[in-house]
């Protein structure tokens, strides 16, 4: 009978090991795909319910505070843990269907580069002293 209790609790241990780390392994992937959408442009929903969008963001350095627009010209500084998740549309309306073919190849030298978070503060700095 004891053996029996024994061998339960080593199949219960066991269970919660690996249950464990399979959970572990999941919250990792989804913060990695967290980090690699979370972009200039993207909006997201942060931790105390806000809805903003991204204008600086440095998955790298994860310290750096990331800037968020929360109201046209209201830009606030959060920390990257305080972004809770990226809001996808839900309702994607396709007009009409453009052929790949006949689309208008865009000029990829003239796309703009990503700012860093510390180029967007200098930045938003520098329209500041000049108002």
């Amino acid at each position: 009978m004891e053996f029996l209790l024994f061998g339960l609790l080593a199949v219960l241990l066991i269970f919660m090991i690996f249950n464990t780390r399979k959970r572990t392994k999941q919250m990792k992937a989804e913060q990695e795909e967290k980090a690699t959408k979370t972009v200039p442009g993207v909006k997201v929903l942060l931790q105390g319910g806000i809805f903003g969008t991204i204008v600086a963001y440095d998955p790298e350095d994860l310290d750096s505070p990331a800037l968020v627009e929360i109201a046209p010209g209201t830009i606030i500084e959060v920390h990257s843990q305080a972004i809770l998740r990226i809001v996808e549309p839900k309702d994607v309306v396709v007009e009409d269907e453009v052929d790949p073919l006949d689309a208008p190849v865009a000029d990829e030298s003239a796309a703009p580069a990503i700012e860093t978070t510390e180029e967007t503060r200098l930045r938003l700095e520098r329209d500041a002293d000049d108002k």
